[in-house]
């Protein structure tokens, strides 16, 4: 994160009041979209003198209101808050979300934005604050007249090959397996990260050793196949050939992340991989055995050396 980035909770924890612009958002994923809002925040900040903070909601609120319980997001929380921060926010609140906060009323929501960051500007897109949704846009401009904070919108929408950018979009695209688009829409390679765990090393008995990664199991993973990616270990990238899926060739059950890291051998386990997943080869397939499975895997390697060759 951004050395000079503070990041905070909840509003209660914000120990110096100033005034702020604020941008409001569950910003999952970061994408272009979200990217354009902030920036156009921190650049009319530091022009008018003002500290500039997003708060970002965690848990999402659709999971909350929605009672979602498939894997939903398109980043950990983590990697959210380091995203923004790189884009030169002074502060950044992960409120939480929970039914207190689902209940509170759009004036009380931005009295405490008032209260705890002197609020000049407001800054979102389409969206809208408290109980019901009842702080829409005309609300929030009104109690902005008494409260002394404008409200800045993004009107224009953030577009990749000609469509608009969206979180939506973005998940219809991973469940697809089109990393060219959610790439493109995000600004950035999709990113799992997780700790490299033991399998049952049936890869190592057919000479593609594989590290297993344990994802977090709400985010959402791409279709099932095999990808081109970079595996990071530290500061060290590998290509890899990698498997999203439940191995029907060995009766798998249980999806899982698999990396085979090309021209690399080493004990990894217990040690956090990066995965960024460039492209995908071909869809999850059954083979008659693992002899048939081994040759598939050769051409899947030739293909991701050729995709990610230097």
């Amino acid at each position: 994160m951004n050395r000079s980035t503070v990041q905070v909770n909840a509003l209660q924890d914000i120990q110096e009041e100033m005034p702020s612009c604020v941008a409001i958002g569950s910003f999952d994923g970061v994408h272009r979209g979200h990217q354009v809002l902030i920036e156009r925040m921190v650049y009319q900040a530091r022009a008018a003198g003002l500290r500039t903070a997003v708060l970002t909601f965690f848990p999402h609120p659709r999971r909350v209101i929605q009672n979602l319980i498939e894997p939903y997001y398109l980043a950990r929380l983590e990697d959210r808050v380091r995203w923004i921060a790189e884009i030169g926010v002074d502060i950044i609140v992960t409120h939480p979300f929970n039914e207190s906060v689902r209940q509170m009323r759009a004036v009380e929501f931005v009295d405490a934005l008032c209260a705890h960051l002197q609020l000049r500007q407001l800054w979102g897109g389409r969206f809208s604050l408290g109980r019901n949704r009842e702080g829409d846009i005309p609300t929030l401009q009104e109690l902005g007249r008494s409260r002394g904070y404008s409200v800045e919108l993004m009107t224009d929408l953030t577009m990749w090959n000609q469509r608009p950018v969206s979180s939506s979009r973005i998940r219809r695209s991973l469940r697809e397996g089109d990393m060219a688009d959610v790439n493109g829409c995000l600004g950035r390679p999709y990113l799992l990260r997780g700790v490299v765990s033991k399998g049952e090393q049936r890869g190592r008995t057919i000479g593609f050793p594989t590290a297993n990664i344990a994802c977090w199991p709400e985010q959402l993973l791409p279709a099932n196949g095999v990808y081109a990616a970079y595996a990071w270990l530290g500061d060290h990238r590998f290509p890899a050939a990698t498997n999203v899926g439940v191995r029907p060739t060995v009766n798998g059950r249980q999806i899982s992340v698999e990396a085979h890291l090309l021209d690399f051998d080493a004990d990894i386990y217990g040690r956090e991989l990066s995965l960024e997943f460039m492209e995908r080869v071909r869809p999850e397939q059954k083979f008659d055995g693992l002899p048939a499975l081994k040759t598939q895997i050769e051409k899947d390697v030739a293909v991701v050396r050729r995709l990610l060759r230097p």
